[in-house]
């Protein structure tokens, strides 16, 4: 498995595709402080940014990653390799190598910045890691997605769906069911439905660290009261965790049983 992470991380890393992905946040992000020199504004900025595009990116880049390899992926099932290892070390190198460009697109400006031994560190460490575990989730969906679908234009069409959904459809029915039933208690399944979505979940834990919970009205200060505490925000932490073993689970399970 090691040998495969090293070689998919490797390969990745040498696609312009993540040089521009770099590129990107690294623009992005110098472009933000050349505007404001305030921490805590650009943070707030990338925030907006990396909870929707490291997303699109992840499930995009990992579907198109999985069935450019597929050739080279059934010349490795075809050795004394356990098909487990196979799919593990090219998820891990796909999510790596979607982080790495993250945190360096990001993080070496807030460096240079002096970040370290600032006032706003925790905030920039949520961000970035949030926006890696993002990573790591839509990666496997991704990979989820198109080891169960052959058919390429298919693959992509659910890929694009399943983001989308996350990112734009699933607050809109959200919205509408707190609506529609706000005259009765929600607090509970506000909760629930927002740990659900690994986006909205990031965009919590962002934004309670921040401390601008409050600017979200009635919600936030629900999300304040149940999740501001330090265990509230480990049970968030171990939600976004889940969402990567399971996924992570699945797709072994599924390449177990898959016929090539």
């Amino acid at each position: 498995m090691i040998k495969i992470l090293k070689y998919s991380f490797t390969d990745l890393t040498r696609s312009r595709w993540i040089y521009l992905y770099f590129g990107f946040y690294l623009v992005l992000t110098l472009a933000l402080f050349w505007l404001s020199s305030n921490l805590a504004n650009v943070i707030l900025s990338l925030m907006n940014v990396i909870l929707v595009l490291v997303p699109l990116v992840a499930t995009l880049f990992g579907v198109t990653y999985y069935y450019h390899t597929r050739e080279f992926t059934e010349l490795l099932l075809a050795q004394p390799v356990r098909r487990r290892w196979i799919f593990l070390g090219q998820y891990l190198g796909l999510g790596g190598s979607l982080s790495l460009s993250l945190l360096l697109g990001v993080g070496v400006p807030f460096l240079f910045q002096g970040i370290i031994g600032s006032d706003q560190f925790t905030n920039y460490l949520t961000l970035l890691g949030t926006g890696m575990v993002l990573s790591f989730i839509f990666a496997a969906l991704a990979m989820l997605i198109a080891l169960r679908n052959d058919n390429r234009i298919r693959g992509f069409g659910l890929a694009v769906l399943v983001w989308l959904f996350f990112a734009v459809i699933y607050d809109g029915i959200f919205l509408v069911l707190l609506a529609t039933f706000s005259d009765y208690p929600l607090e509970k399944f506000a909760m629930i439905a927002s740990m659900a979505n690994p986006i909205d979940l990031s965009r919590i834990l962002i934004t309670l660290q921040l401390d601008i919970a409050a600017l979200m009205g009635y919600t936030g200060a629900v999300i304040q009261k149940l999740l501001g505490s330090t265990p509230g925000i480990l049970l968030a932490c171990s939600i976004l965790i889940a969402w990567i073993v399971v996924p992570v689970g699945v797709l072994q399970r599924v390449a177990r049983k898959k016929d090539f």
